[in-house]
């Protein structure tokens, strides 16, 4: 049975067959003990019977409103609505996946975002993973935004757009969060 838990300290000792996966954004260990620190609630691992890490998340609730997979915050301002949950990442190593973690992890997610009062959960996802798009069309999300060369590549490629995709909460009744944006933006133009 698969046990979904608090991430620990000890977690970022075990979790490399998750992080390995080439589509999964990797952070140096003081990144993951900022939100760790700050953000506990929204730093979810999903653990399989024999110990391993099966996946996590991670996300944020910040200001100015902003939430990340299941590794997440919440971030933005209340008064302009954009108090938000941001995933930050959202990761399930292969051998676990089309088992639905990544939607019980965003659920949990979403349900501490409005348990925090957001407006909408965000994320940003790479254009080319329409694995992962179609996904997060299938829970819910729509794209808001698209961000250009959002993701650095490597080896002289060029760098990637991002979907900016999100979701309403109860809060937004009137969905203003999710009216898409009818041009392109630059990473330094997002807040």
């Amino acid at each position: 049975m698969t046990t979904l838990r608090a991430f620990t300290c000890d977690d970022l000792f075990r979790f490399n067959n998750i992080n390995l996966d080439p589509l999964t954004e990797t952070y140096g260990i003081p990144f993951y003990l900022q939100y760790l620190a700050h953000w506990p609630e929204y730093f979810i691992v999903a653990e399989a019977p024999g110990g391993e890490l099966m996946g996590y998340s991670e996300c944020r609730v910040l200001l100015m409103l902003s939430v990340f997979t299941v590794m997440g915050k919440a971030e933005g301002s209340v008064a302009r609505e954009e108090w938000h949950g941001h995933v930050t990442a959202l990761s399930v190593a292969p051998e676990f996946r089309r088992l639905g973690l990544a939607a019980k992890l965003m659920e949990l997610l979403e349900e501490i975002s409005e348990k925090k009062g957001g407006f909408f959960v965000d994320l940003f996802v790479r254009v080319s993973n329409q694995v992962a798009v179609n996904m997060y069309k299938q829970l819910g999300y729509s794209v808001y935004r698209t961000v250009l060369e959002y993701y650095s590549a490597s080896s002289g490629e060029p760098d990637e757009d991002a979907y900016d995709m999100r979701k309403a909460l109860s809060r937004d009744t009137e969905k203003k969060s999710v009216i898409p944006l009818p041009h392109p933006v630059r990473p330094e133009d997002i807040e």
